[in-house]
């Protein structure tokens, strides 16, 4: 499928889609909705098990967008795929789960009249799936001051994906997204786009729509985030020309998501019925945290390790008290 419109759009929109195809409809309809109109869409089918179905829910929108089915290559391999058929001097990054609100790519792209003019913008975002929890995005992972390198790196600033939009040089510039990468993959380019020298603003008025209900999304496991983020923060301070303050940083900051991943690992082995696993988790954890209550847990596994299953039992308590 491809457009049908033959002049320069100025920007190109991209939709990865795996496993999405009861969603990509309201996506779409999302973007058709926007009141700025000068724009391509870009829809990658990954390797998608839903292929069949997901092309019977792009059917409608044949004439309208770009489609590309290529083998499955992750996230970033499927934005990648997209920024080397995108036409626009900006990108602008949807998941195909997620959509946004009618004003979003014109709001976006006023930020870019500022001086000095931002490379990248983000904004605020409403949370969909979580009924209880009515929280934005913002709310949850307030942005404060400058989102630069540092603040990425402190997480004093946190971009959601899907309320991006960026010149595509920029994105270039700092060497796309890394398709070694399973998860985070976008922490990681906002990070090395940061450094590259490129300038981010951002808007706290909610401009999407970010769906959390999907149990096979990237960030369904909370061991597995902590993880990514840690492998990438290590990444970051091993393959970039950080100086010495921005290094101790990065690695500080390793150093915690280590821990924290530990930590879940621990309450997964414990929840599993490992209490000798997972006192060696939380003694490993808590060298870096230094907890009170996490080091009473280890004793207690350490002490009477047969009594696991009293300690499932009470296993809402321990969760809340393992909370670091």
């Amino acid at each position: 499928m491809e457009s049908t419109s033959g002049s320069v759009p100025r920007v190109s929109v991209i939709i990865p889609s795996y496993n999405t195809a009861g969603l990509i409809a309201k996506c779409l309809d999302s973007v058709f909705a926007q009141t700025l109109s000068d724009y391509e869409v870009i829809v990658v089918n990954d390797g998608s098990p839903d292929t069949v179905q997901l092309e019977d829910a792009l059917q409608p929108y044949h004439g309208k967008i770009v489609y590309i089915h290529h083998q499955n290559k992750g996230a970033a391999g499927a934005r990648n795929t997209a920024m080397a058929k995108a036409r626009g001097e900006f990108l602008a990054f949807l998941d195909s789960d997620d959509s946004w609100l009618s004003d979003h790519l014109a709001s976006q792209m006023e930020l870019f009249q500022r001086e000095p003019a931002p490379d990248l913008v983000y904004a605020d975002a409403l949370l969909i799936g979580e009924g209880a929890h009515p929280k934005t995005f913002m709310e949850r992972c307030p942005s404060e001051g400058t989102a630069d390198f540092e603040a990425l790196a402190m997480e004093s600033c946190q971009i959601p994906i899907s309320t991006v939009v960026a010149r595509k040089g920029a994105i270039e510039k700092a060497g796309g997204f890394d398709e070694k990468l399973g998860r985070c993959d976008d922490y990681d380019m906002w990070l090395r786009t940061a450094f590259s020298g490129a300038k981010i603003a951002y808007s706290r008025r909610p401009q999407a729509r970010l769906f959390l209900g999907r149990p096979d999304s990237l960030g369904g496991s909370q061991s597995k985030m902590t993880e990514a983020t840690w492998k990438i923060l290590e990444k970051t301070a091993n393959t970039l020309p950080l100086d010495d303050a921005q290094r101790k940083l990065v690695r500080d900051r390793a150093a915690e998501y280590k821990a924290r991943h530990l930590l879940e690992q621990g309450k997964v082995q414990l929840y599993e019925r490992h209490p000798d696993k997972a006192r060696e988790l939380f003694a490993e954890a808590n060298l870096h945290f230094r907890r009170f209550k996490l080091s009473l847990a280890v004793r207690s596994l350490e002490l009477a390790p047969q009594s696991a299953c009293k300690v499932l039992a009470a296993w809402q308590r321990f969760r809340n008290a393992l909370t670091v």
